[in-house]
């Protein structure tokens, strides 16, 4: 009867371990030997490999950067106020991973993944490494479809293509941000996607940003990926290749993607920081000798893939800033030759008024003025010869009491370019309202206006062009070719307008 009862309990159990599911898992522990200051030492861990996920007690999790023969050196991407030496921490296998999806659209989120804008969990369709490499050159195709950005003097003088990396660089509170979010709020009808990637922002900062494309009706097309000053370094280093990851998802579907990063000055410094708490060797102003390749295998994930990769796009605007006006400072230099041009801000222009603060001569396109439409292609060479003429000549004419009449004439003429290359924020124009007003002040229609009264024979040339030329209007951003005879009608048009402002002056 027992020995029954033995040989049941053993059939029982094999039957039982047979059909059991569970698998044993090896797991590798280490222990913290010293945390602060977002960074944390770890004895232990001997399979773990470089920026492999790291898992501490109460969820924090950290990234394997420093890989030496004794110690490891991990970055945290959360609060590290409850850790101390002597936990117990244990690797995951995998590396560092950011949710995508089209359930993204319109979140407010970190790079882990965290909700910031108190609403529902995310819904994604895959999570995707932070880290990923660029796209091969065979899959990559020529940028030739405009990105628009609203703005006039750089869709005229600094054109940017789908798929380029153009630089903003400029001082602090000259406008970086705005130009880069008028970009964005400009995409609304263009069926681009946007990311925003805010890194080491103030919170308040980031809230405007938020508001200000929740008003603008462009919020549902865009993500917006938040290290804000207080994040350690960790999370505010991996931020944007976190954003990229997600941009590149919608990429890869087809799309056309604008991805805006600010800014890489802070980021640098985030990863400064990082560097000198892991004792890495310092170079020059203290920043790690990579610091270039941080930023260059971030900014070359940016592209235009080929037909075959489905021919979607991801445009890059990279914010930089610059201290006195140093262009040639250590990390505005490495993103200007990483990048395919550069729009500089200036303070000098700002505190003049002349909003936005773009400085046409030292700003550049090297890639898009290929893809620019052919009607702004016939406006913008007199238009940037006629205001670098004015530039040069107004610095003379200061020291000069008599001008001659053909100075004068180049002078009053470069006033109204300038005039009407000013723009008041969060108002991107049309392509068609924009080639209006730049043909008639490159025909010469506006000179004989007092200048404070170009602002509003702008605003009437523009009205009376969509009201009267619909089909010019829509061939000219179709990107078609004007005939002369288009081009006599704006300038008729035009011209009305102008008359009837001077009319009005004179009552």
């Amino acid at each position: 009867m027992l020995q029954q009862l033995l040989q049941d309990t053993v059939t029982t159990l094999q039957k039982t371990i047979e059909s059991s599911e569970t698998t044993l898992r090896l797991r590798e522990t280490g222990k913290v030997t010293h945390v602060g200051g977002g960074i944390a030492r770890i004895k232990g861990l001997p399979g773990i490999t470089s920026e492999e996920l790291v898992r501490f007690p109460d969820g924090v999790l950290g990234v394997a950067i420093n890989l030496e023969p004794g110690e490891i050196g991990v970055m945290l991407l959360g609060d590290s106020i409850k850790l101390t030496a002597g936990i117990v921490v244990s690797a995951t296998g995998r590396e560092a991973d950011i949710p995508v999806g089209e359930g993204l659209l319109g979140r407010v989120m970190d790079a882990t993944g965290r909700v910031l804008d108190h609403g529902k969990p995310l819904r994604f369709t895959a999570r995707m490494p932070v880290e990923r490499p660029a796209p091969e050159i065979v899959d990559r195709a020529p940028v030739t479809v405009p990105l628009e950005t609203g703005i006039k003097v750089i869709d005229a003088l600094i054109p940017i293509g789908r798929g380029q990396r153009e630089l903003i660089v400029g001082d602090r509170q000259t406008g970086k941000t705005a130009v880069a979010i008028d970009t964005i709020i400009n995409q609304r009808d263009k069926n681009v996607l946007c990311v925003y990637c805010a890194i080491g922002q103030r919170g308040t900062a980031v809230a405007r940003v938020v508001d200000t494309l929740r008003k603008h009706n462009v919020l549902d097309n865009t993500v917006i990926v938040v290290a804000s000053d207080e994040d350690p370094p960790g999370l505010r280093f991996v931020t944007p290749y976190a954003a990229t990851t997600i941009a590149e998802y919608f990429m890869e579907q087809g799309k056309d993607v604008l991805i805006v990063y600010d800014d890489l000055t802070r980021h640098a410094r985030a990863y400064r920081e990082l560097s000198l708490l892991l004792r890495r060797p310092p170079g020059r102003e203290a920043y790690p000798g990579d610091i270039f390749y941080i930023h260059s295998r971030l900014l070359e994930r940016a592209t235009h893939l080929r037909a075959e990769r489905g021919g979607g796009s991801l445009t890059a605007l990279p914010i930089a800033e610059t201290q006195a006006q140093d262009i040639s400072a250590y990390i505005p230099t490495n993103l200007i030759s990483i990048t395919d041009g550069q729009i500089y801000l200036s303070p000098t222009l700002f505190h003049k008024g002349m909003l936005p603060a773009i400085d046409v001569g030292k700003s550049v396109s090297r890639v898009g003025g290929k893809t620019q439409f052919p009607a702004f292609r016939s406006v913008a060479g007199d238009l940037r010869l006629s205001y670098s003429q004015f530039e040069e000549l107004e610095t003379f004419a200061r020291f000069a009491t008599r001008l001659d009449e053909d100075t004068r004439r180049i002078i009053e003429h470069g006033r109204r370019v300038r005039e009407v290359l000013k723009q008041t924020e969060r108002h991107p124009l049309r392509a068609s309202e924009q080639i209006a007003v730049l043909q008639a002040v490159n025909a010469g229609l506006l000179d004989d206006l007092p200048v404070d009264q170009v602002g509003d024979a702008e605003a009437l040339v523009q009205q009376r062009v969509l009201d009267a030329l619909p089909q010019f209007c829509e061939s000219m951003e179709a990107g078609e070719k004007l005939d002369n005879a288009q081009w006599q009608q704006v300038l008729e048009i035009a011209s009305a307008a102008v008359t009837e402002i001077k009319h009005k002056a004179k009552e």
